[in-house]
């Protein structure tokens, strides 16, 4: 259990003594220091007045490790968003961050994504990939950066880089997102979803490119899902004219021609 250490950590991040705290739950400073420590188990009542002061479960309180989250984790739980609330399953990343302790964008080239897909977990892998950061992007959410690879959802060319931020609860993804998706199997997908998890326990996966037919993915192939923010790329995205267009845009090339002409003509 990590009751003890949790306390802690959340009384000290509110910037409260143990006397305040005390004095806010109505119990002696002693008692409270006990459970700090580790040498008294809280009761019934007690675990209920954390939980109700620090706006978080019980579950959360004893079974998740809180020094393990990241700020931006931290933060949202502070913010009210609790996953044994939900119902949803916490979901801890690895992560790196810079020597000012802000969190880094790991880059994931094409060339490293079979990597990824074993060390998504790893820590040592994580220190590997390469990383950057962007001014303009929340410091208090998480980013990630992919290659994606192949013609599926075109205009996104072959090999653009796709930023998402990571997505802690996936009942929150809207029909119509775009995410890239690691998967059990397939590894690396970039698709526009069709969240069906609540009803099914399943998302549907959609191709720009409708070459590609729609798929479906079970929740337990799933190990991560990043919300797309932006891409980068070298090329410009083809757009298709067709026979049509390129006619009316003769013909109204013709009359402004034509108009001109007159104007000319009667002066």
């Amino acid at each position: 259990m990590y009751f003890n250490t949790n306390i802690k950590l959340m009384r000290k991040r509110r910037g409260r003594t143990q006397d305040e705290v005390a004095f806010t739950l109505n119990m002696k400073r002693p008692t409270l220091s006990g459970y700090e420590n580790g040498v008294a188990q809280p009761g019934i009542q007690q675990l209920i007045a954390y939980s109700e002061y620090f706006g978080i479960s019980i579950d959360t309180l004893i079974k998740i490790d809180l020094s393990k989250l990241r700020e931006s984790e931290l933060r949202q739980l502070e913010s009210g968003f609790d996953v044994f609330v939900k119902g949803s399953k916490l979901r801890i990343l690895t992560t790196t961050v810079d020597s000012a302790n802000n969190e880094n964008i790991e880059l994931v080239p094409e060339k490293a994504k079979a990597g990824y897909t074993r060390g998504f977990a790893d820590p040592e892998f994580m220190r590997e990939l390469p990383v950057f950061q962007l001014p303009f992007l929340s410091h208090e959410r998480k980013y990630r950066t992919f290659q994606i690879s192949g013609d599926s959802m075109m205009p996104i060319p072959d090999s653009a880089w796709v930023t998402g931020e990571f997505v802690q609860d996936w009942n929150t993804i809207k029909n119509g997102e775009a995410c890239v998706i690691l998967t059990l199997d397939e590894g690396i997908v970039f698709k526009i979803v069709e969240n069906r998890i609540e009803k099914e326990g399943k998302i549907g996966l959609i191709s720009l490119n409708h070459n590609y037919k729609p798929y479906e993915l079970a929740v337990d192939e799933i190990r991560e899902i990043w919300r797309f923010i932006h891409y980068i790329s070298e090329e410009l995205p083809s757009g298709e004219v067709s026979s049509s267009d390129i006619a009316n845009t003769l013909n109204q090339l013709k009359q402004d021609v034509a108009l001109i002409k007159d104007k000319i003509i009667t002066t």
